[in-house]
C-alpha cells in the first residue's frame, strides 16, 4: 500500500489539516499515535535536538535529508519539510529539492530570507526569491512532493509585499503559500482575500486559554493546512520532570513506577513502537515467533487507546 501524499490528503479533506512540527522518528511516532494526519519537519527543532545548539544555521542539507529519510521510512503520515532557504542559490535549491523528493518528503517549504542565520532579517529581492521558487518547482515536477512558498515578510510593515511575492510564486506553480509571521485572524483574512490557492497558517499559538485562531475560523478563508510547535517543548518538559524526580530519588523509581499518558509502567517506551508487529513479520521468514525483550523483561502490549497503524502501511 502506498502512502497518501499531502497533496492527495488536502484534496480529500473537508477541514483544515493540522500538522505538528516533528524533528525525529520518535516525535513523528508520537504524532501518528494520537491521530494527526500529517506533519511538518521543523529544521529549527531538528537542529536543537541533534546539535544541542540554538537554531542558527548549524545543520545542513545532508543532515536534514538523513532525518527526513529516517522519518518517512517508518511513518505512514505525509511529511512536509522546512528546507529554510534551500541551502544556497537556485542550483542548491534544485539539488536540495531533488534530495528531499528521494528522501520521501511530501512537500518542501522554501523561505525568502536573505540571511539563513536570521529568518526575521532582510528578505531576498522578489526576483532572487522567485528564481529559487522556479528551481524548486522544476525539481519536484512529476513527483508526489509539492512546493510551499514561504515569505518571512513582517505583516506589520510588509503585508502587501508578502501577498505580492506569494501570488507570484503561486503563478509559477507553488501549490501552497504561507506568510509565516501571521498571528491573528484579521491579517489572515486580508491575505486570504488577495492570495489565491492553498494557504498554510503557520505555527498557531495562543495565550491565557485562547488560541490566536482556530481551524474552524481559517478553513473557510482557504487555509487548509496549519502547523504548530509543541513536541520538543513537551519532550523537554517530560524529561526534566522525570529527571528532577529521579535525581532526587537517586534512581529510576519515579519513572518506573509512574503511569502516564501511555497507561504503561516501566522505564521503556518500546511498546509504543509496536515491536510485536515486527516479531510477527520476522516469524513469516523464520517460522518461529520470538518475544521482544529488553534484557529479561518482555515489553508490554501496544496501548489500545492510541492509533495502531498496520505495519505494511508504515513502509
Amino acid at each position: 500500500m502506498s502512502k497518501m501524499s499531502l497533496r492527495d490528503l488536502l484534496r480529500a479533506s473537508t477541514e483544515c489539516v493540522l500538522a505538528p512540527c516533528v524533528y525525529d522518528s520518535a516525535s513523528a511516532r508520537a504524532v501518528e499515535l494520537v491521530g494527526f494526519k500529517a506533519m511538518m519537519f521543523s529544521s529549527g527543532e531538528f537542529s536543537v535536538a541533534t546539535t544541542g545548539l540554538p537554531d542558527y544555521g548549524f545543520s545542513d542539507c545532508g543532515d536534514v535529508e538523513w532525518m527526513v529519510n529516517r522519518i518517512t521510512l517508518t511513518s505512514p503520515l505525509p511529511l512536509a519539510v522546512d528546507i529554510e532557504d534551500g541551502f544556497g542559490g537556485p542550483l542548491a535549491v534544485y539539488r536540495t529539492c531533488k534530495r528531499m523528493v528521494r528522501a520521501g518528503a511530501s512537500a518542501v517549504q522554501l523561505e525568502d530570507s536573505a540571511n539563513p542565520d536570521d529568518a526575521w532579517g532582510p528578505l531576498l529581492s522578489r526576483e532572487e526569491y522567485l528564481a529559487k521558487v522556479r528551481a524548486a518547482i522544476e525539481a519536484t515536477a512529476g513527483s508526489d512532493c509539492m512546493v510551499i512558498a514561504r515569505t518571512n515578510a513582517d505583516p506589520a510593515t510588509e503585508l502587501e509585499e508578502a501577498v505580492t511575492r506569494c501570488a507570484a510564486a503561486y503563478e509559477l506553480g507553488a501549490e501552497m503559500t504561507t506568510v509565516v509571521r501571521l498571528s491573528n485572524l484579521s491579517d489572515a483574512a486580508y491575505v486570504a482575500e488577495r492570495l489565491p490557492g492553498w494557504k498554510m497558517y503557520p505555527d498557531v499559538s495562543g495565550r491565557h486559554g485562547r488560541a490566536e485562531v482556530t481551524v474552524e475560523e481559517v478553513y473557510p478563508l482557504g487555509f487548509n493546512f496549519m502547523t504548530m510547535h509543541y513536541l520538543l517543548k513537551a519532550a523537554m518538559d517530560g524529561m526534566l520532570e522525570h529527571g528532577r524526580r529521579n535525581f532526587e530519588q537517586e534512581g529510576c523509581l519515579y519513572t518506573a513506577d509512574k503511569e502516564d499518558a501511555t497507561g504503561l509502567f516501566g522505564e521503556s517506551a518500546s511498546a509504543l513502537f509496536d515491536p510485536d508487529s515486527y516479531m510477527d513479520l520476522e516469524a513469516k521468514f523464520t517460522s518461529q515467533r520470538r518475544e521482544y525483550r529488553i534484557g529479561d523483561r518482555v515489553v508490554a502490549d501496544f496501548p489500545e487507546q492510541f492509533v495502531h497503524t498496520p505495519l505494511e502501511e508504515r513502509f
